[in-house]
């Protein structure tokens, strides 16, 4: 039996996952506003919320989903599986585009890429006994880990980290922490993290390049993801990885102090007693994020000491303020259509990331091949870009709000989905 389930905590998921929608999925990248925008490197944005509040929500949910707080063979067997599930499917999401057989091509391949993605989405999502999906999951990630490692060409420089890698990940280790730690040792634990990462990143000369820095390419995170990841990093880079492998240390941090809300709002406090613990906590969460980050800049892609208690702590007072307005005042009819985005955060991360691929690959005659030059202009485009350059641009004077509106369309399309979802009670759990 699971414990109480709390509105405010599935609605703060939903607007994460709306939000990572609108940001992932512009009409073009060159026209974008900026609060929809990652930071460039030092600094936050709105966009730059959007994973570490569904970190710290994955922690803040473990309190709530485990019953019995005991460590032993069932209950680690069950995070193992659950975080190699979540880890397989953003492996399979860097794998998509390198699936070669049989020298196939256009509508073959894709039509193969498909049946593949049906089979892999059914054996790490299908709702099967405990030991099968431990067993489907281990056979799906070793295949993964042996491709990447194997010399074939076509996955020498298959991308290993990820989002859904590290989401994986935090789980794990968050999940164990929970079971075998107190209250005030978690604590503990965050602020080593912290303080570690910090005196790691600074303190530590980096090999081959001299004192430690936080510049972009040369700081000891990117070293350790170049010396250990070396062709499988992030295409843009190619030498450091936004979730690599150090930095995952912090966003930890980010899950354990979603696990100490999680135990806040499972205590035997009252209720009003709770939000004024909250809003105390994310006050001085936040507060001290600010005042770190003039010696540890806020830094997504380091993922910075200060960010991580600056993102907690804004997600701490959210909590809050929704806590006190659903749980509390009763305020409950407006978050129905957030619910829907709620609940079912993972079959959106993987089909939110499959969709735009598939429609990529859709290639279509281009009606401006003969108009200016051939490089300008190639015979044919993909799906995605044909709708968007054609039935959305031509209707907006500003390029950013054409961006902005095919962002929404995929909102709405994903609001429709996850309604017929949730009134069907489809809910697809890892």
């Amino acid at each position: 039996m699971q414990k109480e389930r709390f509105i405010s905590l599935d609605v703060l998921r939903g607007i994460t996952i709306f939000m990572m929608i609108i940001v992932n999925n512009p009409g073009s990248w060159n026209a974008v506003y900026a609060p929809l925008l990652h930071a460039e490197w030092n600094g936050c944005t709105p966009t730059d919320l959007v994973f570490p509040f569904f970190i710290f929500i994955l922690g803040a949910a473990i309190p709530l989903a485990i019953v019995t707080k005991e460590l032993n063979q069932q209950s680690f067997i069950k995070i193992l599986t659950r975080s190699l599930r979540i880890i397989s499917l953003g492996l399979f999401l860097g794998f998509y585009g390198k699936i070669e057989l049989f020298d196939l091509e256009g509508y073959p391949l894709l039509i193969c890429k498909l049946i593949i993605t049906g089979i892999i989405g059914y054996a790490l999502l299908g709702d099967f006994e405990q030991k099968i999906k431990f067993y489907l999951v281990s056979i799906v990630f070793l295949i993964f880990m042996f491709l990447a490692f194997s010399g074939i060409e076509a996955y020498q420089e298959v991308r290993l980290p990820g989002v859904l890698q590290r989401i994986g990940i935090v789980y794990f280790f968050t999940s164990l922490i929970y079971l075998k730690t107190k209250f005030n040792t978690q604590i503990s634990i965050v602020a080593i993290l912290l303080l570690g990462y910090w005196a790691i990143m600074t303190l530590i000369p980096v090999p081959g390049i001299g004192f430690g820095n936080l510049d972009k390419g040369t700081n000891l995170a990117g070293w350790i993801d170049n010396l250990l990841l070396e062709n499988h990093l992030w295409a843009t880079s190619k030498t450091w990885d936004p979730e690599g492998i150090i930095s995952t240390f912090p966003a930890i941090a980010n899950g354990i102090i979603g696990v100490l809300v999680g135990q806040i709002l499972t205590s035997n406090s009252t209720k009003n007693q709770k939000t004024v613990k909250l809003s105390g906590i994310g006050i001085a969460l936040v507060i001290l994020g600010l005042i770190w980050n003039p010696f540890f800049p806020m830094n997504k892609s380091l993922w910075t000491s200060s960010f991580v208690l600056y993102t907690a702590g804004l997600a701490t007072l959210l909590v809050a303020i929704f806590y006190y307005l659903i749980d509390i005042r009763g305020y409950k009819k407006w978050t129905t259509p957030i619910l829907f985005w709620g609940v079912n955060p993972m079959i959106v991360f993987f089909l939110s990331g499959i969709i735009p691929r598939v429609l990529s690959s859709i290639k279509i005659p281009n009606p401006a091949y003969f108009i200016g030059s051939l490089e300008d202009n190639p015979e044919t485009i993909g799906l995605q870009t044909y709708w968007n350059e054609y039935y959305i641009v031509p209707y907006f004077d500003n390029p950013k709000d054409a961006s902005l509106m095919w962002a929404l369309l995929n909102v709405t399309f994903w609001t429709i989905v996850l309604w017929y979802f949730y009134k069907k009670k489809l809910f697809f759990k890892v």
